[in-house]
């Protein structure tokens, strides 16, 4: 299923296209964020949660007194046509010891999620682990998918975690929220060192789901989750939520980190993250949803390397409600994006997985 619309914003117009990844009647369809995404050239593989819709207003629509699963979809079309897949080794919960990753291996994929991660060595139809990710201090892992491939054992993980709450910081400020930080491993994922803190202090402002490229051999670009409770500013009586998106950059290869532009708002609720993708012409693009009226899926592109970004590409606005968005991005062959995320619509109210094709 598709359709046909003009992209809106500084760009010229052009023609994308919208798909309907997957749909079920009764079910809901989200986080493909939370649950990762993976291509080689036109092969597409995207995870997302599936459970049982449920209207609500305030929170997400689906029935929590039924059960969710993590399956994905595959697309060897460059996102034309998708197949559900329910993959084999993902639902195993006791992690072990990782024997050793071959992280150039050319059918590799990693998924991390909260304090694991599983291997995959033939494109995510089989997967291996869970293997547990490092404990830093008391702070509770809170990981999504974002690697760098340095070579054949060495990789940069870029994930979060949650510093404990205490009843004085609850009471002030504090909102028990994420950070994001810099791991690396140098023998195959058996052992993690911490490399750096990716955003400054203060730390009640939230920094979760970082996005990175490699810009150049010591040159790291990461887009950021952000998201600010006002009353956590001296006690301040306004319940309002700041959320947006940041940028940083390390030219140190890891090392240190610094702040570079914001991209976007994200909408109200609890904002949206960003995805990532560096073009082939040298160029930054980063997409997210949006959840502020009118809801939607929007992009902006930087030519400076996050310096500075373009205006509002508006990919679409037809979101029916604000429970949508956690995009993610991928190249295709030909060098267009496919923009895949979590939507409703009028026409189609469950939330399902749909992706974007579009021409940055």
């Amino acid at each position: 299923m598709e359709d046909a619309h003009k992209l809106s914003g500084n760009e010229n117009s052009r023609e994308v296209k919208h798909v309907i990844v997957y749909k079920e009647a009764g079910r809901f369809c989200g986080w493909p964020a939370n649950c990762g995404v993976w291509s080689w050239g036109d092969e597409i593989l995207v995870g997302f949660k599936l459970g049982y819709y449920k209207e609500k207003k305030s929170d997400h629509s689906y029935d929590k007194s039924k059960p969710r699963e993590l399956v994905m979809a595959r697309s060897l079309d460059g996102g034309e046509s998708w197949r559900l897949e329910r993959p084999k080794g993902l639902y195993k919960k006791e992690a072990s010891p990782c024997p050793g990753i071959d992280f150039t291996h050319p059918d590799l994929a990693i998924r991390c999620r909260g304090s694991k991660f599983h291997v995959s060595y033939d494109r995510g139809r089989t997967w291996e682990g869970p293997y547990k990710l490092p404990s830093f201090g008391n702070w509770k892992l809170t990981a999504r998918t974002d690697y760098v491939i340095n070579g054949k054992s060495d990789c940069f993980f870029f994930i979060s975690a949650q510093k404990p709450k205490t009843v004085k910081e609850d009471k002030n400020f504090w909102n028990g929220e994420d950070r994001a930080f810099c791991i690396r491993t140098t023998d195959g994922g058996k052992t993690f060192k911490f490399v750096s803190w990716m955003t400054h202090e203060p730390l009640f402002i939230r920094s979760v789901m970082p996005s990175t490229v490699r810009c150049s051999e010591t040159k790291l670009i990461s887009a950021l989750r952000r998201r600010l409770k006002l009353h956590s500013l001296l006690n301040s009586p306004n319940k309002s939520v700041l959320n947006w998106i940041d940028v940083y950059v390390s030219n140190d290869n890891g090392i240190t980190w610094n702040y570079l532009s914001k991209v976007a708002s994200t909408g109200e609720r609890n904002g949206n993250p960003p995805s990532l993708v560096r073009l082939d012409d040298g160029r930054l693009c980063v997409t997210y949803g949006y959840r502020d009226k009118p809801y939607g899926i929007r992009a902006k592109i930087s030519k400076d390397e996050g310096r500075t970004w373009s205006e509002t590409i508006i990919l679409r606005q037809d979101g029916r409600t604000w429970d949508l968005g956690y995009t993610r991005t991928v190249k295709r062959s030909d060098g267009k994006l496919v923009t895949i995320y979590y939507y409703t619509t009028k026409e189609n109210p469950e939330q399902h997985i749909a992706a974007t094709i579009w021409t940055p």
